[in-house]
């Protein structure tokens, strides 16, 4: 256990993928983030969730990294279609629960931001379900780019809408995209 005023020490890699390189940061145990190394806030996101996780980054990787490294290509080929690594994520209540309802959908399905709200017994919060989408930590994991609008759009992805419609093909496709 570490003492109140000790920095919590995670480490980062970068992970190439198939959709270009990823960002992922870890400690032992848990993944903290994983995201698309050009997305426009990331440094923001990054200094965000050290300030609450009162967190220090160093490069490197850990057993944690490697594990979503082989479970993401793994998914890139096909054979997986749930992801096991163990996630701390950082949010508001309201964000968890939204990410929660997110990981229930099923591989290959999309569903809409509205029936997401619903499902989170918020049925009005549809654009509020958009933005916790859009700070989800841990793209692809959570699979924010499995929501889509009401009338069947795709809507927007933090990694870039070209990647979500690769992923939803992807998926669609039984990982043969």
């Amino acid at each position: 256990m570490r003492e109140n005023n000790e920095k919590l020490k995670l480490k980062s890699a970068s992970l190439d993928t198939q959709l270009g390189p990823m960002l992922a940061i870890s400690d032992e145990k848990t993944l903290y983030f994983l995201t698309f190394i050009e997305r426009h806030s990331l440094n923001n996101e990054i200094e965000r969730g050290c300030q609450k996780t009162k967190a220090e980054i160093v490069s490197g990787h850990t057993k944690v990294t490697y594990a979503i490294e082989k479970e993401l290509n793994l998914y890139f080929e096909g054979k997986l279609k749930a992801f096991k690594t163990s996630l701390f994520l950082v949010g508001t209540f309201f964000q968890k629960k939204v990410w929660e309802a997110l990981k229930k959908i099923p591989y290959g399905e999309t569903i809409s931001y509205a029936a997401i709200a619903k499902e989170i017994g918020n049925p009005t919060a549809f654009r509020a379900v958009a933005q916790a989408a859009a700070a989800n930590p841990v793209a692809i994991v959570i699979p924010c780019h499995r929501m889509i609008t009401s009338g069947g759009k795709l809507g927007g992805y933090a990694g870039g809408v070209e990647r979500k419609r690769y992923l939803i093909n992807h998926e669609k496709s039984d990982g043969q995209a």
